[in-house]
């Protein structure tokens, strides 16, 4: 069945409701089907009533209440399509926004041809960006507790004299301080268990990612993504489990705005206007990025630690990776002569090693597929 003479649906869908609205193939305005408790089974029964699986076209937006019910439905027969809430066309003199109106709008936008599907990944992927995310929060929920801890030595007038904090030394100096048999000590324990378990928490997670990867399809680009400076296991990880399959960019350019590293632009006429980054896209892929495009600013060479990495990568690979941090580093000392901020020149940095990744990632997924 062509597409044009599809039924559209549209759902709100919440924790305990999915409103779902249908937009006739003959340009009829769209209108409220129902609202249903969020039951697949009784949203089934709802849908039987629009027309059969093969005749419609089910779109809802992304939330926090996952892919569950795409995954549902599209076991049920139904396509179905989660679409970026950021590229709904919104109309600026509309200020009333409710249910009913949001799942009418999803169907006439679908049948219009409008709106954009997220990629939706397999489970297994679901699982270890699951996993990633959830080192990430205790990474950040350790940097509280420290600060935290930091700052209760700050109160109370207590310096570490080293040059570097959270080191051996740092916690051997830790186990030394006695703030008497008082309320102080007592605190100062808690602050510092605090710590060490969240040390905890963080190597548990880190080992149970990395052991994760084990026969993952996507674990020949993790490796391949390591030959990169600035990309050890972790970052590679975390890049491959949010960006997911690079052959769905055709081009570096792709990769590059879903990610939200290109700039910005209101240009009308002869004026031609560009800002900031866009800023769409996958926040956390787009993080890692940027933190790894920080080790370019140093001079280009090879580690010991990334001859390890690479010494079971084909040589293509090995190439683009030398090719890239020769480019980069000189792009890092380039922008820094101009005086850009130095932000800035990360991540204008950053921008380009996206495009090393889809390369190098490409490359990865050519010789598994060649290997087989």
């Amino acid at each position: 069945m062509e597409e044009r003479s599809k039924i559209h649906v549209g759902l709100d869908v919440h924790k305990d409701s999915i409103s779902v609205a249908a937009a006739e193939p003959d340009r009829a305005p769209g209108r409220l089907i129902g609202k249903v408790p969020h039951d697949v089974n009784k949203l089934l029964k709802v849908l039987a009533k629009v027309g059969t699986a093969e005749q419609l076209h089910i779109v809802y937006e992304a939330g926090p209440t996952g892919f569950g019910l795409q995954r549902a439905l599209k076991a049920k027969g139904y396509v179905c399509e989660i679409i970026a809430p950021s590229q709904i066309p919104r109309r600026p003199g509309d200020r009333v926004k409710t249910d009913t109106r949001d799942s009418v709008q999803l169907a006439e936008c679908s049948r219009a041809g409008q709106l954009s599907a997220v990629w939706i990944p397999d489970p297994d992927d679901e699982a270890i960006r699951d996993l990633s995310r959830a080192r990430e929060d205790a990474v950040h929920s350790r940097v509280q507790a420290r600060h935290q801890l930091k700052g209760f030595l700050l109160r109370h007038d207590v310096r570490y004299k080293g040059k570097t904090s959270w080191c051996g030394a740092y916690y051997r100096w830790l186990g030394t301080l006695n703030f008497g048999a008082g309320a102080a000590q007592t605190a100062f324990t808690e602050y510092w268990q605090a710590v060490t378990a969240a040390d905890d928490r963080v190597d548990r997670l880190t080992k149970a990612l990395q052991a994760s990867i084990a026969g993952w399809r996507f674990e020949p680009v993790v490796g391949a993504l390591q030959a990169l400076r600035g990309v050890a296991a972790i970052t590679a990880i975390g890049l491959v489990a949010e960006i997911g399959d690079l052959g769905r960019f055709a081009h570096p350019r792709k990769l590059m705005g879903y990610l939200g590293l290109v700039p910005s632009e209101h240009s009308s006429g002869e004026r031609t206007s560009r800002g900031s980054i866009t800023k769409t896209g996958n926040a956390h892929a787009r993080r890692l990025l940027t933190e790894a495009a920080w080790n370019y600013r140093f001079k280009a060479r090879i580690c010991r630690q990334a001859q390890i990495r690479q010494q079971d990568l084909s040589e293509p690979i090995r190439r683009m990776a030398w090719t890239a941090q020769l480019r980069l580093t000189q792009r890092f000392a380039a922008l820094n002569a101009r005086g850009l901020q130095a932000n800035k020149a990360c991540v204008a940095v950053a921008r380009e090693l996206a495009g090393f990744v889809w390369a190098i990632g490409m490359q990865a997924q050519r010789e598994k597929v060649e290997a087989t």
